[in-house]
């Protein structure tokens, strides 16, 4: 029977599923009912607490959502303390933002002791303070949190520009690149004639960005010597094989969940144990980069 297990650097995940950031993860409770995928990632979170935008937030279209949230967290402090007796036996990534290094090493600093990774939220597409305006600084901020922090630090990058981006991420010492976030997008309301959204553009993600997800794993497998975690559009056993052999070591899903539920992690990998063997696959290792090969 196939292995699910799988590594990013040093961290070793039961399986090559993660909770991605945003998705049932503001409280200890939420997080604690994910009890099937290899890994979790928090909610980003910032140095203050943040409302986020005004409603509506979230347009469900017809491959996908649209959502501008606009970061709403506790702050730094709150949120430490909820998850303060966290019941779980997963790998804990804690997801933080800030508008520049100083911000970033804070976080960094205070998130460590409570998480087993960091993962850098460098690529909001619906707050530009957090997105496009450090998208210039990934290598300082990078850097910045390396030297500050004593566990992997993995990158989160939107596609835009992604090879030049995830260059800058490695030359900031980055342990592993995590992409892509969700696509800056409009949808209108014909009757009003009004964006639906109350920040008007939003980030889109679900399954119709899955080959814009896939194809930027391929390419960055092909420069980037570092783990990497493919992000957009997973919904069944074969997405996670196509990320998983375009060069991604893991994966992470996240609008799945709004239709199908935490169970979606369980279905997801019996679906991948059985389709490896079936194949003749002993170990998700002999999938990562398999089409690079051929």
């Amino acid at each position: 029977m196939a292995t699910l297990d799988t590594h990013l650097g040093s961290l070793r995940l039961s399986n090559p599923l993660i909770l991605a950031s945003g998705i049932h993860d503001m409280t200890r409770s939420s997080l604690e009912k994910v009890k099937t995928a290899g890994a979790v990632v928090t909610k980003s979170i910032g140095v203050h607490e943040r409302q986020g935008h005004s409603n509506p937030t979230v347009v469900e279209l017809e491959c996908g959502l649209l959502n501008a949230m606009g970061l709403p967290n506790p702050g730094i402090d709150a949120f430490l303390e909820e998850i303060q007796g966290l019941k779980s036996t997963r790998v804990l990534i804690g997801s933080i933002f800030g508008k520049n290094s100083q911000e970033f090493s804070h976080l960094a600093q205070k998130m460590q002791d409570h998480v087993s990774a960091l993962e850098l939220n460098m690529s909001c597409p619906h707050v530009q303070d957090y997105g496009a305006k450090v998208t210039p600084l990934i290598e300082e901020i990078t850097h910045a949190v390396t030297s500050s922090v004593e566990i992997p630090v993995f990158v989160k990058l939107g596609m835009e520009n992604i090879i030049a981006n995830a260059s800058a991420a490695l030359k900031g010492h980055a342990d592993g690149i995590v992409a892509i976030n969700t696509l800056p997008a409009m949808a209108i309301d014909i009757e009003t004639h009004l964006p639906i959204l109350g920040n008007k553009t939003g980030g889109y993600s679900g399954q119709a960005i899955k080959p814009i997800g896939v194809r930027c794993i391929y390419e960055l497998a092909r420069q980037c010597d570092v783990p990497l975690i493919g992000v957009g559009g997973i919904t069944t056993a074969e997405d996670v094989i196509q990320y998983l052999m375009a060069g991604a070591s893991a994966v992470q899903m996240g609008t799945v969940l709004y239709t199908r539920g935490v169970d979606v992690f369980t279905v997801i990998c019996q679906g991948l144990q059985e389709w490896m063997d079936a194949h003749g696959y002993a170990c998700i290792g002999d999938l990562v980069g398999r089409a690079l090969t051929k």
